[in-house]
């Protein structure tokens, strides 16, 4: 067995396990597996190893890596910062997107989408931290914004994505999941979009078990199962490049 092999059912354990002290079956949350920086031969022993669902962060990367591996089957999830002018690349590759967070962005997907004659899965990026460095919408905005996506057709909301603050200190971590699991909660009684709300996507290597723990039903994980990554967080995540 590979170590990424081993690796993987460690993490697949400890979900399951998290899963279980949050009061649901073992296998309610689903792993999306971050392959960021990882090499496609690398990746091909997680597939090796049954995981189905990648994420990728940087389109450039992702589309790359899901040509590069066109013969496996997989579901592709865009998990970062989406610019508008990618638009069209990342709908060559991915299934989903998990980090819509303002009405152009959604404008430029359904235009797109309308001229392939497709719909897309999207998840709505919540800034729960309250941190100007990270991405997604004040929790304010999120209401008024899932009233004004009801209008694009080919948009298929099925909940929200958030990342907790970068900290040690365990009590914050959980009061960013648990704003998003109330918004959620709201959002499915007030928004037009309602029971179809029905997933969290929050957790990461560090704080995916707390995240369950708090409700989430997918969790984003890399370095847990591929090891530390080569390149800096920086070239990700705009907070880790602010010093947050």
């Amino acid at each position: 067995m590979s170590d990424v092999a081993r690796n993987l059912e460690t993490v697949r354990a400890r979900i399951g396990a998290a899963a279980v002290r949050s009061g649901r079956p073992a296998d309610a949350v689903r792993l999306v597996l971050v392959t960021k920086t990882v090499p496609p031969g690398r990746v091909r022993l997680a597939l090796d190893a049954g995981q189905r669902v990648l994420g990728e962060n940087k389109v450039q990367e992702g589309r790359a890596k899901a040509e590069a591996l066109a013969d496996a089957p997989i579901r592709w999830s865009m998990i970062g910062h989406l610019q508008t002018n990618k638009v069209k690349d990342v709908l060559r590759f991915a299934h989903e997107v998990q980090s819509l967070d303002r009405l152009p962005l959604a404008a430029a997907l359904e235009k797109r989408l309308q001229q392939l004659g497709r719909g897309l899965d999207v998840l709505v990026q919540v800034n729960t931290s309250g941190e100007t460095s990270k991405y997604g919408l004040a929790p304010d905005e999120v209401m008024p914004f899932l009233q004004a996506l009801a209008a694009f057709d080919s948009l298929r909301p099925y909940g929200f994505m958030t990342l907790a603050r970068f900290t040690a200190d365990t009590d914050e971590i959980r009061r960013c999941f648990r704003v998003l699991h109330a918004i959620r909660a709201r959002a499915r009684q007030e928004a037009p979009q309602g029971e179809r709300l029905a997933d969290l996507s929050m957790g990461m290597s560090g704080d995916y078990e707390i995240a369950i723990e708090e409700g989430a039903t997918i969790v984003r994980v890399g370095q847990a199962v591929f090891g530390p990554r080569p390149t800096s967080d920086s070239s990700y995540w705009p907070e880790a490049a602010s010093g947050s």
